[in-house]
């Protein structure tokens, strides 16, 4: 079966940026819906017309992927409105950030702390690979027919890259899939 709209598509990739270095790895196979909100729209340009064994080797610019890196989501707040077990790399969502950050922090964003100071904290808007050029190699391990409840929801479950969300108070793992 080829990779169509909708249908969906088990993929391993590997992610590099255009240094070399390795920023992410699946090993196992993991499924996308193709049509869906699963996969960035280069990707799933991309993968249309391939079938199970294809290998692609692409390289993304930021604005086909996570967009330019954006210093207007880069906010400096007091370190004593965070709990002091405060880590970084801990993601919070916008509207959970504490009482007495800057109010022009858009609160539909997800904000990760990128560094601590005794006296201040730094929240990061940006999305994790914003401004990185990457290159992935992905290979199609399997492709089927997707199912009524997966085309309604837009996905298999799985999104491209995510970033899991934690309590302000409460650390929290980022992941990339």
């Amino acid at each position: 079966m080829k990779i169509t709209q909708p249908c969906v598509a088990a993929l391993t990739w590997t992610l590099k940026d255009t240094m070399g270095e390795t920023l992410d790895v699946l090993d196992d196979p993991v499924e996308f819906l193709v049509g869906g909100n699963d996969l960035l729209p280069s990707l799933e340009e991309a993968l249309l017309g391939h079938s199970t064994g294809s290998t692609l080797e692409l390289q993304i610019e930021p604005e086909q992927a996570f967009g330019d890196f954006n210093d207007k989501l880069l906010f400096l707040e007091p370190r004593k409105l965070f709990p002091q077990e405060l880590q970084e790399g801990l993601t919070m969502e916008g509207f959970a950030l504490p009482a007495g950050c800057n109010p022009d922090a858009p609160k539909d964003v997800l904000y990760t702390v990128t560094d601590i100071y005794p006296e201040h904290v730094v929240l990061d808007g940006n999305h994790p690979l914003a401004g990185i050029a990457i290159r992935i190699r992905i290979q199609v391990a399997a492709v089927r027919e997707a199912t009524e409840d997966e085309i309604v929801r837009g996905s298999c479950g799985s999104g491209f890259f995510k970033v899991q969300v934690g309590l302000a108070d409460a650390p929290s793992d980022r992941t990339l899939h």
